[in-house]
């Protein structure tokens, strides 16, 4: 039998204060607890992580035109954002519960749940933005059998963790790898739907505009609904005002042309999305890294 490989000093010590942090976040009542960890995101984690530096170099880069006040208000919103996301996520029950009945508003949303009832099979499309896994609930709360996929993390301890947090708010989700897309793939085509994300840099992805600077974009979310015959629509989950309500917006599908030209629709759909939430997309992503020809 082969035996796990051991864990670094490194990540034993990610997960256990990542472990302590969620620990002591189920002390409190859900929405103290949500806004907690977001405060500790914003002034404490994304300091110590360096994530301001990634921020503001971004922003230089797409948005030069931002004031330095509204610089330093995406520095802290961006991380307490993404802490709001991963202390939902790990809230289980509790915030299946929170969002399990938010508005669903969008051209598309008639159209999947035509899909949903005929088994036309769909590919859904999202981004690092707001809390995904709000869109999830949602959908599978209406009906909609989604099948997710996910990059392993390289802390394999934390990552054990993350994976059950996921499947506990909708399974099955799929690791990034042979046997995962084939598990994937297979749900699709038994007429499911299945959820990918959209705006990762990708090594030998197309060099497409996003936010006015070419970022290498992977075609595969497109090439996969023209190969499956599948409907290949975006979806966002909007955190509202208060911190922990969303709004689930499901677009109108991409219609089929080619991978290149829906790709470019998927990226122009992300972008109008960022533009109008600067604070709730993942600034922190290295989306513009070897954006020029080869």
């Amino acid at each position: 039998m082969d035996r796990p490989e051991p864990v670094s000093w490194k990540h034993w010590l990610e997960d256990r204060v990542t472990a302590v942090l969620l620990g002591f976040g189920r002390l409190l009542p859900y929405p103290a607890r949500i806004a907690t960890i977001g405060w500790i995101g914003a002034h404490v984690i994304g300091p110590l992580a360096g994530l301001r530096t990634r921020i503001r170099a971004n922003l230089a880069l797409v948005a030069p035109d931002l004031s330095p006040a509204e610089v330093e208000h995406l520095c802290r919103a961006v991380p307490g954002n993404m802490a709001r996301a991963i202390a939902e996520t790990f809230s289980g029950d509790a915030f299946i519960t929170r969002v399990r009945h938010s508005p669903i508003e969008g051209a598309g949303w008639q159209a999947l749940q035509d899909a949903r009832d005929t088994g036309q099979p769909v590919v859904l499309v999202t981004a690092h933005f707001g809390n995904y896994d709000a869109a999830r609930v949602v959908l599978r709360e209406a009906g909609c059998k989604i099948a997710g996929i996910y990059m392993p993390m390289a802390n394999k301890a934390f990552n054990t963790r993350y994976v059950a947090a996921m499947e506990h708010i909708a399974a099955p989700v799929f690791p990034r790898d042979r046997a995962g897309l084939a598990g994937l793939l297979k749900h699709l085509r038994q007429g499911g739907m299945i959820g990918l994300v959209a705006d990762h840099y990708i090594t030998h992805g197309e060099l497409i505009d996003f936010m006015g600077e070419p970022a290498r974009t992977a075609l595969s979310s497109a090439e996969i609904a023209l190969k499956h015959d599948a409907l290949l629509v975006p979806v966002y989950a909007i955190r509202q005002p208060d911190g922990l309500s969303f709004r689930i917006r499901v677009e109108a599908p991409i219609p089929h042309t080619d991978p290149l030209t829906m790709t470019k629709a998927l990226n122009a759909s992300v972008e109008a999305l960022v533009r109008a939430h600067m604070d709730q997309w993942m600034w922190t992503h290295k989306r513009w890294k070897r954006n020029q020809p080869r």
